[in-house]
């Protein structure tokens, strides 16, 4: 009698089975991080900007500036206001350069050795108010050292708005050079306008932090 001839289609049929339950079983056994879609990108932060920006004066301008830090704000107020007196001050310290290698000759004018004094000031105050927003206590802890602390952030944004206005308020009168006085003018107004957004981001922050 002749020995039974094997079975090959049923041996070929568990080789090529053998990967796919291999597979499948690591597949249960990895974490399940690693076995599922990654999320898609949320857009609550830009929403959640996109949201804040409507309380300020200049809210096109707000989210623009602002909207590319969405990753590291998310819906965080206090971080958003930070992030909006850091870049407010970023761009005055950027403007203050551009003057002061454009116009500041050998003998600037008065106008506009005024007008840098006063962006001096500004950046100091901007500054102080950013170191302040760094020294926070929370709300939750002591709610009148949260108040005391958050008006002296008020306080040092409304006198760097004050300095930047004063700048401007000094070409009012001049008149012999008006491509300097309107090149400089446009640009102290566009730090004029993120100062006051971020002062309105502050006042949102201040207000919401002790409201909850």
């Amino acid at each position: 009698m002749n020995p039974k001839e094997p079975n090959t289609s049923h041996n070929n049929m568990v080789t090529m089975m053998r990967p796919i339950l291999l597979i499948l079983l690591l597949s249960s056994l990895l974490p399940p991080i690693l076995t599922v879609d990654p999320p898609l990108p949320s857009s609550n932060g830009s929403d959640f900007i996109r949201m804040a920006c409507n309380t300020t004066l200049y809210p096109d301008l707000c989210f623009s500036t602002l909207s590319s830090f969405a990753n590291s704000i998310q819906n965080d107020s206090n971080r958003l206001a930070r992030v909006a007196i850091s870049l407010t001050l970023h761009n005055t310290l950027h403007l203050l350069s551009y003057l002061q290698n454009a116009y500041n000759r050998d003998h600037p004018t008065p106008v506009l050795k005024d007008c840098f004094e006063n962006l001096k000031d500004a950046v100091d105050d901007m500054r102080g108010s950013m170191k302040q927003m760094k020294e926070l206590v929370s709300a939750s802890g002591s709610v009148e050292s949260f108040r005391f602390q958050m008006s002296n952030v008020k306080t040092w944004l409304s006198a760097a708005l004050t300095n930047e206005y004063t700048c401007t308020d000094g070409f009012k009168d001049v008149h012999e050079d008006d491509s300097i006085k309107d090149d400089v003018c446009s640009r102290v107004d566009v730090v004029k306008k993120l100062t006051s957004n971020a002062l309105a981001l502050v006042n949102r922050y201040a207000d919401e932090s002790t409201i909850h």
